[in-house]
């Protein structure tokens, strides 16, 4: 059989494949609880996507299964072993600050813009038109392969959770999410949520009527709100944030409102698993309110933000840092704050993405004792670390494909991420960015290179084949 240069088919498919694209990427697939019903059980946007998503399959002869609306999937080949393909279709909220519509998919400069580019439908299509390939060749292959879209990995998985529970299938032998980055992702770091609960009491001149901060637990707080009285005016505070924000990386603003005062400080969003990249705006907020004179559960509140949080984001001034000589160091992001006067329970919720060596109930623990913490609870789902090593054929394979196109060397990678390739025993992400790319995944002004996407389809149609064939 003579050799399929994989470059040239996509180079004959790039119209189509964009204009797959760009028709999912207008698709608005926040999850939406708001709107949540039995037949939208993220709300009506996850299921738009999905359901297109399942439309160009069945458009390209695919036969295609829809459990419920919480994810599909598409199959091709036949065999007795099966390779998983995990993507999905839900994006994180697309927040303020773009200068396009997030929505409205846009190519500038080489780089196409619009939420979900690059996290995860834009790798989605690369890889689905690596598959179309190896279809529309009608190469011979002896494995089957399951091509699965969920609706909820930026959420709680809740997707992947009821198609597993439903579809009726065993789970593939083995598979990839095109979720991450090349040259491949063999471990991921465990990820837990754990929330620490507050009381809501006051007292002092000052006043905390509410805190609110955040859109989503992997994501980098950009910018975080206080309301509250005072026995002050408002000239002496602007006076004090204009100090503030002229010694930290934020920009603020104050206003008064019938009898309150209310501040905002932004920072700037990212992806949860590298706060470090991100300028947490609910912490610095913390760090300017905690020099007033809150009393009670609202200055414990704001201290311990003020102080344990704030710009730490490696757990060492909440005593739980750990660090494994091949999974790296524990990482932390304060994603979600609410703090409301009239609440009984009022939290912090903390996002931990652990190596081996420490655990949720270590950690939670630790948060325990804090001061003005009352109690430590944890999110319903957990990963714990995962790891597939270097020697299985899954990663060779796979590193050798994107070797012969890149012409670098392959090498393990573990993250703070979590991806879809965790789901398996054997499974892996693998692609679509590249090596020095500009990571964008949960800001503002998301996008991917579009030339880049078209290198990635080649490598991900080669490597099917080869796992495949």
């Amino acid at each position: 059989m003579t050799a399929v240069d994989f470059k040239a088919e996509v180079a004959k498919r790039r119209d189509a494949m964009m204009a797959d694209l760009f028709s999912l990427l207008e698709i608005n697939s926040e999850r939406d609880d708001s709107k949540a019903d039995k037949d939208h059980p993220f709300g009506p946007g996850p299921v738009k996507a999905l359901e297109k998503f399942l439309e160009i399959a069945e458009r390209d002869g695919y036969e295609t299964k829809n459990v419920d609306n919480y994810a599909g999937h598409f199959t091709f080949g036949q065999g007795e072993e099966e390779l998983g393909i995990f993507a999905h279709m839900d994006v994180v909220p697309a927040g303020s600050g773009w200068n396009t519509d997030p929505y409205k998919p846009e190519i500038i400069d080489g780089k196409l813009y619009a939420r979900g580019s690059s996290d995860d439908k834009g790798p989605t299509m690369a890889c689905y038109y690596g598959l179309k390939i190896i279809k529309e060749l009608g190469l011979p292959v002896s494995k089957r392969v399951r091509f699965v879209v969920g609706t909820d990995e930026e959420s709680g998985w809740g997707d992947m959770d009821y198609y597993f529970a439903h579809v009726g299938l065993p789970e593939p032998d083995f598979g990839f999410s095109p979720d991450a980055e090349f040259p491949i992702i063999n471990g991921e770091k465990g990820n837990i949520t754990e929330y620490l609960h507050f009381g809501s009491s006051n007292g002092g001149s000052y006043h905390l009527v509410s805190f609110k901060g955040g859109l989503r637990e992997n994501m980098v707080p950009e910018s975080a709100t206080a309301v509250f009285t005072a026995d002050t005016d408002l000239a002496s505070l602007q006076d004090a944030l204009t100090h503030f924000v002229s010694e930290y990386p934020v920009t603020g603003s104050v206003r008064e409102e019938n009898g309150q005062f209310i501040v905002q400080i932004t920072g700037k969003s990212a992806h949860g698993a590298s706060p470090q990249s991100g300028i947490n705006g609910a912490t610095y907020l913390a760090r300017f309110l905690n020099d007033f004179d809150f009393a009670g559960a609202a200055k414990e509140y704001i201290h311990l933000a003020a102080t344990y949080v704030f710009e730490d984001h490696t757990g060492e001034k909440l005593g739980v840092a750990h660090t494994d000589a091949k999974m790296g160091r524990l990482s932390m992001n304060a994603g979600v704050w609410s703090f409301d006067q009239d609440a009984k329970d009022n939290t912090i919720a903390l996002n931990f993405r652990y190596p081996q060596g420490t655990d949720a109930a270590r950690i939670q623990s630790q948060l325990a004792t804090l001061p003005g913490v009352v109690s430590v609870s944890l999110s319903e789902h957990e990963h714990t670390p995962h790891y597939v090593p270097m020697e299985d054929e899954l990663v060779s394979t796979l590193l050798a494909v994107y070797e012969k196109h890149t012409g670098l060397k392959g090498s393990e990678q573990i993250i703070g991420g979590g991806t879809f390739g965790r789901l398996l025993k054997r499974g892996v992400a693998y692609g679509a960015m590249f090596p020095g790319y500009t990571d964008t995944m949960h800001q503002a002004n998301e996008f991917a290179d579009v030339e880049d996407l078209y290198r990635a389809a080649a490598i991900y149609a080669e490597a099917i084949y080869e796992l495949i064939k």
